[in-house]
C-alpha cells in the first residue's frame, strides 16, 4: 500500500515536468462542459489538457459533480490526483458506498493509487474537481449496475 502511495505522489510530481513542452493557459469560461457515457448523469467533464485515450498522455481533467450527487464506488488503471477547484467534496475509499469523514473545500487535494476503489459526494451545492493522471483513462464499477454504459434505458 506504501508502494503504490509513493508511485502515485511520484507521478504527481513529476506531471509538472512532463508538461512542460506545452504552452497554455486555461481559462475556466474557455472550458467545454460535456456529458461523458462513462459518469452518471448529470456529471460533467471539461478536458483541459491532453487525451485520456492516449498511452503516456499527461491528462487533466475538469469534473462537475451536481449538488447532492454520489459517485458510486469505482477504480481507474491509472493513480490520480484530486483537487477541489469549488464547492465541497466528501470522498472515501472502499467498495462499498458509506460516508466517512468530513467534506473537503477548495484547495483540498488527495491522491488514490491505480485500482484504488473509492466514491465522492456532494451535499447542497455543485463541486468542480481536477483530476490529472497518466493516460490512458478509464472507469471500472464496482457494481456493474452502476454502469451507465451498460445500463442505458
Amino acid at each position: 500500500m506504501k508502494m503504490h502511495l509513493l508511485l502515485a505522489i511520484l507521478i504527481a510530481l513529476s506531471i509538472p515536468t512532463m508538461g512542460q513542452e506545452l504552452l497554455m493557459r486555461v481559462l475556466p469560461d474557455a472550458l467545454e462542459w460535456k456529458d461523458n457515457p462513462a459518469f452518471p448523469k448529470g456529471v460533467k467533464i471539461a478536458t483541459v489538457m491532453g487525451d485520456p485515450t492516449k498511452t503516456g498522455d499527461v491528462v487533466v481533467l475538469r469534473i462537475k459533480f451536481p449538488a447532492n450527487f454520489q459517485m458510486p464506488p469505482h477504480t481507474h488503471p491509472y493513480s490520480e490526483v484530486v483537487t477541489v477547484i469549488s464547492g465541497n467534496v466528501g470522498s472515501s475509499h472502499g467498495e462499498k458506498f458509506k460516508k466517512r469523514g468530513g467534506m473537503m473545500k477548495p484547495g483540498s487535494l488527495w491522491v488514490y493509487p491505480a485500482k484504488h476503489a473509492h466514491f465522492a459526494w456532494t451535499e447542497n451545492e455543485e463541486a468542480i474537481l481536477q483530476v490529472q493522471f497518466v493516460g490512458p483513462g478509464g472507469i471500472d464499477y464496482i457494481n456493474p449496475a452502476h454502469d451507465p454504459r451498460k445500463n442505458k434505458k
